[in-house]
């Protein structure tokens, strides 16, 4: 108990959770057309999940629980912009539906793999590490347009959407293919794990499965 009580308290976890509890009040003001508040918000966001990496490192502080929790801010608040700036109108629908059906397709597929000990140690590819970055990127110029909308600006929100849109399916299909290529390998089966050892494994690898 104490020592789960230690990992709340490690300040890159700390920062983790404060992406969590900024999300709400995010939502909100993109939902009153406060833009320039949602825009302050989203920044420090972003600069807390740079700094959450920073601090675990430089104070040795990573903990099972930072090993779940940021991965888990990270998509939530992404995803939520995805659905929140759809449902105002600056997104087109047909994007937001494209990266949540690759994402939990991914999600899906993962979990499998894991559950059955098909296959660990996973890692993303670069085409899905591009495929986030250029989503960050996306939503990060949604957000400026309406806030000082400059037309190269508006040019460019609109070429990253797209790529957006394609760089999903694409990713996702390249997801499927190094899965299938991977399962077919062959490999020693791996041994049944027992539900006290599960836990450690997760930690272990979940981070890695993407």
């Amino acid at each position: 108990m104490l020592r789960a009580l230690n990992q709340f308290r490690a300040a890159p976890n700390l920062l983790t959770m404060l992406r969590l509890f900024i999300l709400p009040f995010l939502v909100n003001a993109i939902l009153d057309g406060d833009w320039r508040v949602a825009f302050a918000l989203v920044w420090i966001a972003g600069v807390s999940d740079g700094l959450d990496g920073l601090l675990a490192r430089m104070l040795q502080q990573r903990t099972t629980l930072g090993l779940y929790l940021d991965p888990i801010a990270d998509k939530l608040l992404l995803s939520t912009l995805f659905l929140v700036l759809m449902h105002v109108g600056v997104i087109p629908r047909f994007v937001t539906v494209l990266v949540f059906s690759r994402d939990l397709g991914i999600l899906l597929i993962a979990t499998l793999l894991f559950v059955t000990n098909t296959l660990r140690d996973f890692r993303p590819s670069l085409l899905g590490k591009a495929n986030t970055l250029v989503q960050i990127l996306g939503v990060l110029t949604v957000m400026t347009c309406q806030v000082a909308p400059r037309a190269r600006l508006e040019e460019l929100r609109t070429l990253l959407l797209w790529t957006i849109a394609v760089l999903a399916p694409v990713s996702a299909a390249e997801y499927a293919w190094i899965v299938v290529r991977r399962v077919n390998e062959p490999h020693d089966p791996l041994p049944a794990l027992k539900p006290a050892a599960t836990a450690q494994v997760a930690a272990r690898d979940g981070a890695q499965v993407h």
